[in-house]
């Protein structure tokens, strides 16, 4: 009986330790999720410790919401060594908000320095929203720019939907909820609904242009009904300032916003989580993750039990 005893207690010591031992281990690996949260994702290298400097802002692809994007800017903002900004822009435009917080970001960095956009192959739409938050705009003459409109696609099954004998079946508190649907069709309160909607976005754009661009309202809705141009044509509307790339992006910061020219060229490097425990606590996985690496979260607890 002693010995069982004996047993007993032993066993109960070795999970009290096992359990110390977990809990010591997610509170470490807590900890390092808590530490990488809590910078920008912005690399070291251009934030400082190099003297005056001009950042180079990289926009590509479609534009849409970007945290990751949005802290390095602020980081930018805040890092006073900066002395001016290159935005690089190669991209056909994406949705409204993402554009405007972009704008927005930019501009508030220009408050306080210079900042000149770089046309690449393509800086349309959203992406030219972003150029007109630069103080100077460069691009080259094949560079396809303008685009400046908001658009909204749908598509109506209803028709296929009868051929092939299926009903929908809709339920909805209003007219309008979830209009247009493409189980249904749609009729023209909706239309006019979903056009008072992309007129309203249209409005906003065009004032945007017009303030930055130092243009009529009049001008810019002429120049403003969806068409693309190349950079030889924007220069001709006024809508980008200068034929040209990197050489005389550098030279107005320079000449024109004397930016010092010992000032070095770093480009922003953004530090995007991979599919790991970062990720996953922004994807709300954690738990998943650390139950795969060997320290499952939800049993925990029950580790140790007393006999």
């Amino acid at each position: 009986m002693a010995l069982d005893a004996d047993i007993l207690l032993d066993r109960r010591r070795l999970k009290k330790s096992i359990f110390r031992w977990r809990v010591v281990a997610v509170i470490a690996v807590l900890a390092v999720i808590v530490v990488g949260l809590s910078g920008t994702g912005v690399k070291d290298s251009v934030l400082g410790g190099l003297g005056p400097r001009i950042v180079e802002v990289t926009v590509e692809g479609v534009i849409t919401e970007d945290p990751y994007l949005l802290d390095a800017l602020r980081a930018i903002e805040e890092d006073s060594d900066v002395v001016g900004v290159i935005v690089h822009i190669n991209s056909p435009g994406g949705t409204m908000v993402g554009g405007e917080t972009l704008f927005e970001a930019l501009r508030r960095i220009g408050e306080t320095r210079p900042i000149v956009a770089e046309m690449g192959t393509v800086a349309a739409s959203g992406g030219y929203m972003a150029a007109i938050a630069a103080d100077h705009i460069i691009a080259r003459r094949g560079t396809i720019t303008g685009s400046i409109g908001v658009i909204f696609q749908s598509m109506n099954f209803n028709g296929t939907l009868e051929k092939l004998g299926v009903e929908p079946l809709t339920v909805k508190s209003g007219p309008l909820k979830a209009a247009p649907n493409p189980f249904e069709p749609v009729d023209d309160v909706a239309k006019s609904a979903m056009q008072g909607l992309i007129s309203d976005m249209f409005d906003v754009f065009v004032e945007m242009v017009a303030t930055r661009r130092d243009m009529s309202v009049d001008t810019v809705t002429t120049l403003a009904d969806g068409r693309v141009y190349t950079g030889q044509q924007a220069v001709a509307n006024g809508l980008i300032d200068e034929i040209g790339g990197r050489r005389e992006a550098l030279r107005w910061l320079e000449e024109q916003a004397g930016v010092t020219t010992d000032a070095q060229v770093v480009p922003l490097e953004i530090e995007y989580p991979e599919d790991d425990l970062m990720s996953a606590v922004l994807e709300g996985n954690l738990g998943k993750v650390l139950s795969s690496e060997g320290l499952k979260l939800d049993g925990l607890l029950a580790v140790w039990q007393p006999e």
